[in-house]
């Protein structure tokens, strides 16, 4: 069994899931948190594999950053497929949708506006760090 079809398997009931060789991390924080956590531990995931609930072009960013090999998404945008196949990170997924929206339901998710013109996985992690930051200092 791949290290993909692990991370898929122990996706249930936890928003991400990474996994190799034999090593888990599940996680249940919303968005794009978990990995931003696990990137400022400066947790090695060079080489690891990824399940998701939701992989929109930040979250993909972030696995390209970290160094994710493989990743599955219960669902995922167009942009973030586009951008993972490009920086040649295997990529699965249940449905394909055309982009990641808000909780409200009212428009683009705010992390996927934060990175739609940049193309760089590390531009891309400062410029989520500074809206989270700024979101964090507004209390939205």
């Amino acid at each position: 069994m791949t290290d993909l079809e692990i991370a898929k398997i122990h996706l249930d009931g936890h928003s991400i899931c990474l996994c190799y060789d034999g090593s888990i991390i599940t996680d249940d924080g919303r968005g794009i948190s978990p990995m931003m956590q696990l990137i400022s531990e400066k947790k090695d995931l060079k080489g690891w594999s990824v399940a998701d609930v939701i992989i929109g072009k930040a979250t993909a960013m972030l696995f390209v950053k970290a160094g994710i090999r493989a990743v599955f998404g219960k669902v995922m945008s167009k942009v973030a497929k586009k951008f993972l196949e490009t920086h040649g990170v295997i990529c699965e997924y249940e449905i394909l949708t055309k982009q990641i929206i808000n909780r409200a339901g009212t428009g683009m998710c705010p992390m996927e506006q934060t990175v739609a013109d940049i193309d760089d996985a590390e531009i891309g992690y400062s410029a989520l760090c500074r809206k989270l930051a700024e979101m964090r200092k507004n209390g939205t």
